[in-house]
Parts: C-alpha cells; structure tokens; sequence
C-alpha cells in the first residue's frame, strides 16, 4: 500500500511538458536521441517534478516561459537520470539572467591576504543554494554547444559534486566505485590537459576553462560524456569510463 501511495504522489507531484513543448526541446538538443525511448519518458518525468519542487526564476529583467522553464529542467535531468532527484535535495531555485552576470568573488594569493572583486559569468553554482544560469548560455547561444558542450550540465555537475564538499571534482561515488581508479584517471588526464593549454596545443578536447582547475574538468567531462561521448571516449576513455560509472548510462547508442 505504501508503495502505490508513493508512486500515486509521485504522479501528481509534476508539472506536466506539453507534447508540443517536449518536441521542440528534443530537436533543440539532438544529442537525446543518443538515449532510448523508454529513458526518454523517464527524462520527461523527472523534469516535470523538477519543475514541481525546484522554482526557475527570472532575473535581470528575464521574463520565463513555461517554454523556456521545461527546456532548463530537461537539462538539468539528464545528469541524473539514472541516479534520482535526491541528488539535487538540499537547494530550492535556479536563478536565469537573461545574459552573462556579474558575481562577486573572494581568493586568497601565495601570501595568505584575501583578495576580492567581480567576474563575468555565464553560470555559477552555489553550495547548499541555487544555481545561476543565463538564458543565453542555457540555450545554446555563445556556448560551445557545437562542440559538445552544454553550460546547463556544467553547473549541474558541480551540483554533484558539491554532494559531499567543495567542488573539487570527486562526487559522491558509488558502492563498488574505486576512489583510487577515479583520483588517477581524472588526475592523469586532467595534467594532460593543462599541458595541452600552457603549450597552446592547436587541438583541445575541450574548452580550455577545464584546465581551470580539477573541479572545472569534471563538469566539463560531463558535458561532452553526455553530448559528444565518442570525442570525449576518444581523447580520455579512462575518464570516459568512471563517468559512465558514475552516470549509469543506458541510451542505445552510447559507446
């Protein structure tokens, strides 16, 4: 009885995409068709209930559609589709600026004195609040989706990651997952990575902000390991295979 009461909450507990709206969105971001029909429906049922239980919120002047409320939570799901909305309990909105904002920052030089100031940012990621996107990057427009990218992914691998701390590219990993096989397959191809940018190697991977820091790199592994997981198996397939660890990917056409 429990159980059919949960399922039967969890039926009204959404805000439903309308059909037209749901297709639209499938042909916005052709990399779905990577995944199978029946996790297709269970991508549009978990962005309807993120719809219910996290507010999409306009900012900066941006008024938000239905449309444009959908398309965000479907992104948003995709890195948890196979692992739940659980992991995005603990925060409650995602703010959307209609372009690129301005955030305050703090850090510390080699000398130990604080140092703040402000930065142009397409999205950001809050510890235990929201998450910041703009509307320019969240569809597309000036992001490297051409490439593989996806800035909607990125701020929300950060999500997980921050699931245990800091976001320092180690998420909480699963019961049988190998904290040791992740730190050395992340690590040796994250140095790779940061080589290939001091020595301004004509060909990357990825965008060069990976090379940012460890935390960077993940997000950025899992854009491409949802958009372009060949390129991305292709270039780093250690990396490849602790994200398809840690994500449990079951589209057809995966590699």
């Amino acid at each position: 009885m429990l159980s059919s009461l949960t399922q039967w909450w969890r039926r009204r507990a959404r805000v439903p995409i309308p059909d037209p709206v749901w297709s639209a969105i499938l042909r916005s971001l052709p990399w779905l068709r990577d995944l199978g029909s029946d996790e297709l429906i269970k991508l549009r049922e978990l962005a309807e209930r993120f719809l219910k239980h996290k507010d999409i919120l306009g900012a900066g002047g941006l008024v938000l559609t239905d449309e444009m409320r959908a398309s965000i939570a479907v992104q948003a799901c995709v890195p948890i589709l196979h692992l739940g909305l659980d992991w995005y309990r603990g925060w409650y909105s995602v703010v959307v600026y209609p372009d690129d904002f301005i955030a305050p920052f703090e850090y510390t030089d080699e000398d130990g004195v604080v140092h703040s100031g402000e930065r142009e940012l397409s999205g950001e990621a809050w510890p235990d609040g929201p998450v910041v996107l703009s509307w320019h990057g969240a569809q597309g427009s000036g992001w490297e989706t051409s490439l593989g990218g996806n800035l909607v992914i990125h701020e929300f691998a950060h999500k997980l990651d921050m699931q245990n701390g800091d976001a320092n590219g180690l998420p909480p990993l699963h019961a049988g997952m190998s904290i040791k096989t992740w730190r050395d397959s992340f690590t040796a191809a994250y140095e790779d990575f940061c080589n290939r940018v001091a020595h301004h190697d004509d060909w990357l991977a990825f965008d060069a902000y990976a090379a940012e820091d460890p935390g960077e790199f993940f997000a950025v592994t899992s854009e491409w390991f949802f958009t372009d997981p060949r390129a991305l198996r292709a270039q780093y397939p250690a990396v490849h295979d602790q994200l398809a660890a840690f994500y449990r990917p079951q589209g057809r056409s995966r590699p």
